[in-house]
């Protein structure tokens, strides 16, 4: 089979979009697919080029067996707003020859992979002009995100935009997302019942599996074998609520035995920055790589999950899964109705969202309970080797392709 992935972001790193992008074009490839990705330079969380990126703007790569074409874009210093909209379009106006281009390859399947929402146009047509199925998978509602954070703001913007995503989303043979709730809004915004399609993130179970030694990060970090480490590892964006976890980290001063780390990069770096500075019992990791992705989860006795309440329903986080599959639990700040508190409240513990009292209380309480943390832990590894392996999704995802499912 001939696939064809549409995806701004890819790149082979330990969490994010470009991640799930990256390692589902390599597996596809490694079945013996002929795959090619139509992707931007790597540019995330970071918000800045990757090194070797800046020029020549066009350029083709092969990697794992995929042909990978990178068109440029613009990437704003600070990506709030409409400088992230114009970002986005950027890439959508320079990847159009591109993916244009595709169509006399002649792929079976176009997979367009939102955010960006703005590439939907150019995915479609190329399918339609390759006689190929036109698919669309939607990680996050970045239009509904961006409204309800007060990114884009305006009645008749928003009209308009929701307007045009409506009629782009019926446009498409299937649309897929990744949790039920998400599911439910496609087929609010007129999605045909039969066109969703339930395409969840994954982990590879066998390269994150919970650990039965400390962690190296400890020695590395300075922390003791017997400290109990509540970890943050994700992009450090503006949609989760970070400060939180400072805010939480400040009123468990007085517990020596407590520590916590952040781990990731992304807009919310300089304020986590500034936190840490005055918060002896908060360490900070730059992005780490994706071989030692599994020794960084289970450095944590505690993984947190922070999420704002304006993004808890229109976003299931990429990096619950790695959570789960490291055999630890989770406390999630988000509403007792949430999507992410169904998964999350058999393996971990729900917190009210931007709740620092309240989330310093549930780290002190499973930081003292050593039982309930084995317990949940192992609910947690046992969810994902259920729910979430690798393999089983992605072959999922192949047998749809093909029409067999």
């Amino acid at each position: 089979m001939k696939i064809l992935i549409y995806s701004a972001n890819f790149a082979p790193e330990p969490t994010g979009i470009g991640k799930y992008s990256g390692e589902m074009a390599a597996w596809l490839a490694a079945q013996g697919h002929e795959v090619r990705v139509v992707a931007a330079p790597p540019y995330y969380p970071a918000w800045k080029l990757g090194e070797g990126y800046a020029w020549p703007p066009y350029r083709r790569e092969r990697w794992q067996g995929v042909q990978v074409y990178r068109a440029p874009l613009w990437v704003p210093g600070k990506p709030g707003g409409m400088a992230r909209v114009l970002h986005l379009l950027t890439f959508a106006a320079s990847s159009l020859p591109l993916m244009l281009a595709q169509a006399f390859w002649r792929p079976d399947v176009v997979l367009t992979v939102a955010p960006a929402l703005v590439c939907a146009p150019a995915g479609w047509l190329t399918a339609r002009l390759a006689g190929a199925k036109a698919w669309l998978h939607i990680q996050d509602f970045e239009v509904d995100v961006a409204f309800k954070m007060g990114l884009l703001k305006g009645k008749f913007l928003q009209r308009l935009v929701f307007g045009a995503e409506r009629w782009l989303l019926r446009r498409y043979d299937r649309v897929s997302s990744i949790s039920g709730r998400m599911l439910e809004l496609l087929r609010a915004k007129g999605v045909a019942p039969a066109a969703v399609t339930f395409f969840p993130n994954w982990v590879d179970i066998a390269h994150v599996s919970p650990l039965d030694r400390p962690s190296s990060y400890r020695a590395e970090l300075g922390i003791a074998d017997d400290a109990v480490v509540a970890l943050f590892s994700g992009t450090l964006s503006n949609k989760q609520g970070l400060m939180v976890v400072p805010e939480a980290a400040r009123r468990l001063l007085a517990r020596t035995d407590i520590v916590f780390v952040v781990c990731g990069d992304g807009v919310m770096k300089p304020q986590m920055e500034e936190a840490a500075a005055t918060l002896p019992n908060l360490r900070l990791l730059p992005l780490q790589p994706f071989e030692r992705l599994g020794d960084l989860l289970g450095l944590a006795d505690i993984h947190l999950l922070p999420q704002s309440p304006e993004a808890e329903d229109l976003v299931l986080p990429s990096k619950l899964t790695g959570m789960l599959a490291s055999g630890r639990p989770v406390i999630a700040t988000c509403r007792a109705e949430s999507e992410i508190a169904a998964v999350v409240s058999d393996c971990g513990r729900i917190v009210p969202p931007e709740d620092g009292a309240a989330l310093a209380a549930a780290i002190l309480a499973l930081a003292d309970d050593a039982p309930s943390r084995a317990r949940l832990g192992a609910q947690a590894r046992s969810y994902a080797e259920q729910n979430l392996a690798r393999d089983a999704v992605l072959g999922r995802l192949l047998q749809q392709m093909a029409g067999t499912e």
